[in-house]
């Protein structure tokens, strides 16, 4: 379980206010320009045009497969798309049939399968309405190939689903209580009966059962820097709470050891009274006090882990400069186990099969989408499972990117601090050409842009020339605690000065455009844009908006209340005086007439994290201002556009887009 991951939310309606139009009066609006197809509704966006369709089309059908479990009998459990939604299919031998599985309208998500040792032979899935992310578990049998309904099936969000080691329990999180508070619920898979293990209040969830089923290790996530591990005794249903050295520490994964005793976790604790930067794998030995940072000499986070169903050996994947690398540990010794090469990427789910003897891996590139390989742990041999579709475009061709370090406005030990981002380059650009520019900032804010296969930039470098920068700006995860933290509360705007350190950086290189740069970016990536286009729009020609937020307060306001307080730990609290005045100076719904850069903003209408009302109220005063602004909404949607017609749409609107505001002359 990944604990950076932000907890979904409902949006709660929103009345705008005239103070985002406060100062000078506004110029006259054009008229807008509004159509409705089915659940679209698209303002002052021209219509697509019939060639740019056919020319998207190769990118756009593109598709990944990722791991989600081994089934009893040696297959794979994935999830791709095949129609229109991501789906769960069935692979039972190298690059086999895929055997759909469900087939919704709505996408599937957090799959879970029943362990070897049950009597159940099948998986969990959970799946939404329209992206309002009020997920709700679903057990699907292998035998019948009939689901049904666990969860209450009403406005409460259910997630985290996991088994007892033989299967005869299944912890999950829930809000059922209060729609508020994330409490732990364990259900007796024969009777069918759930109850609350823990309601303590906050975002709790589960995180491994013990051998014998009897406890439950379980975890209280604050924010990206604070979470709090305890275990829980099933049968009192008494919650001890491990002490945290230093108070206050950020922990990832959490799990038994094979003895049912220690346990392994990754933390960024002290050790032995020293701060650490990095998120390390650690061993603990409650009995005899043994406390070992299995990953010490790696100055990178340690990503995930799992432990194989026969205790025999230990998978981690460590973070390195976004690249990731696989290892193995040999239990108990903690001896690194040899492995074959892996294609250079990152690793999404990983875990061992029913008889420990392999490893089933997700893996993506720059230049080529997820697949899934298994590892033979005896033989040190690798083998593909999934070959996924590229559109029949040439992958030889996908332009990787390179890792550049730019310069920023402050220093570290004497020394401007550098900023890390991903540059991709179009091929063969002809001697004296410079190249208009992208930028992408990616959302959380605590996330991490990565290096993994994105056919929208493949697009824009291999189409259209244009130069792609994805930085990695301050407040991103990754690169350790301290840099974590350089956006927090009233430091917001640091991180926006990082997106103006990079125009000058871009201003420096002779191959690149400065006077064509756009910015795009979605949820925190969005109001990076809105940000950046208040800041810098005498720099920044044109910017896309998708689900970004536009008021700090409002947002807050309005975002769902099981989620609020976990934001208020990364942006501050807007109930106070010092806060509201930091929102009042940062929020670019209070600032229209300084955004006179042309602006594209799209939006999910169940957006249950950034409410849609924040795309409303952005659109609304800078068209105020007297400036254009194309929007795009979805009202089967929410954060972001899942379903492959809607993406495909909003993709080539965004194409459309850049052609007639970054890549022609000034309208």
């Amino acid at each position: 379980m990944n604990l950076r991951t932000a907890l979904t939310a409902s949006a709660v309606a929103l009345a705008f206010t005239g103070s985002a139009l406060a100062g000078p009066a506004p110029a006259q609006s054009a008229p807008v320009q509004r159509e409705q197809v089915g659940n679209r509704i698209s303002e002052n966006i021209p219509a697509i045009p019939d060639a740019l369709r056919e020319q998207l089309n190769r990118y756009q059908n593109t598709r990944g497969a990722g791991f989600a479990g081994w089934t009893r009998e040696g297959c794979l459990l994935i999830e791709t798309r095949f129609a229109e939604t991501s789906q769960a299919h069935r692979v039972c031998e190298p690059m086999g049939m895929r055997e759909q599985l469900t087939f919704y309208s709505e996408p599937v998500a957090g799959l879970a399968v029943a362990p070897a040792a049950s009597t159940l032979d099948g998986f969990v899935f959970s799946k939404d309405k329209g992206g309002d992310e009020f997920s709700q578990l679903h057990w699907f049998d292998l035998a019948t190939r009939q689901t049904r309904l666990l969860t209450d099936g009403k406005r409460t969000q259910n997630g985290g689903a996991l088994f007892s080691r033989d299967g005869r329990q299944m912890a999950y999180a829930g809000t059922a209580r209060n729609g508020t508070d994330r409490d732990v619920y364990v259900r007796d898979v024969a009777s069918g009966q759930a109850r609350m293990v823990v309601s303590e209040g906050g975002s709790w969830s589960p995180m491994d059962f013990s051998p014998d089923g009897k406890r439950l290790l379980v975890m209280k996530y604050v924010s990206a820097a604070e979470s709090y591990p305890g275990v829980v005794d099933l049968a009192t249903g008494k919650l001890e709470l491990f002490p945290v050295d230093g108070g206050k520490a950020a922990f990832g994964g959490f799990a038994f050891a094979p003895d049912g005793k220690s346990v392994y976790f990754v933390s960024d604790e002290p050790v032995q009274g020293q701060a650490q930067e990095f998120q390390t794998l650690r061993f603990h030995d409650p009995a005899s006090n043994r406390f070992e940072v299995l990953t010490r000499d790696i100055p990178w986070d340690v990503d995930n882990f799992n432990v194989a169903h026969d205790g025999r050996h230990l998978a981690f994947v460590t973070n390195e400069d976004g690249i990731s690398k696989l290892h193995v540990l040999a239990l108990p010794s903690h001896r690194e186990v040899k492995l074959p090469a892996l294609p250079v990427g990152v690793i999404g789910g990983f875990d061992f099969s029913p008889d420990g003897k392999r490893l089933a891996l997700s893996l993506n590139s720059a230049t080529s989408p997820s697949d899934v390989y298994v590892v033979d742990l005896a033989g040190a041999k690798l083998a593909r499972w999934t070959r996924s579709e590229v559109g029949g475009l040439d992958a030889s061709t996908f332009v990787a990117p390179t890792l550049v370090r730019y310069p920023t406005f402050d220093q570290v030990d004497g020394a401007p601090r550098s900023i890390p981002a991903f540059y991709y380059r179009p091929a063969h650009v002809p001697a004296g050409r410079k190249l208009p520019v992208v930028i992408s900032i990616h959302g959380g804010p605590e996330s991490q842009a990565l290096p993994t296969f994105n056919p929208t930039a493949q697009f824009l470098v291999r189409e259209l020339g244009v130069a792609v920068l994805v930085p990695n700006v301050r407040g991103s995860s990754g690169y350790g605690k301290s840099y974590l933290a350089l956006d927090n509360a009233d430091k917001r705007e640091d991180s926006v000065k990082d997106i103006g350190a990079l125009l000058d950086w871009i201003a420096r290189q002779p191959e690149l455009d400065a006077s064509r740069v756009g910015v795009q970016g979605g949820s925190y990536g969005g109001y990076m844009v809105l940000a950046s286009l208040m800041h810098y729009s005498d720099r920044i020609r044109a910017g896309v908006d998708l689900v970004g937020i536009s008021d700090f307060t409002t947002f807050l306001t309005n975002t769902e209340s099981y989620r609020r307080d976990l934001r208020r730990a990364e942006y501050g609290d807007e109930r106070t005086p010092q806060m509201k005045e930091v929102f009042a100076r940062i929020s670019p719904a209070l600032h229209p007439q300084r955004i006179a850069s042309r602006l594209f903003v799209a939006q999910g209408k169940n957006d249950p994290r950034v409410p849609y009302t924040e795309a409303e109220q952005i659109v609304k005063a800078v068209r105020g201002n007297g400036q254009p602004v194309w929007y795009l909404l979805f009202d089967d949607e929410g954060h972001g556009f899942k379903k492959k017609s809607n993406a495909d749409y909003y993709g080539a609107a965004t194409v459309l887009f850049w052609q007639q505001n970054l890549l022609g002359g000034t309208e």
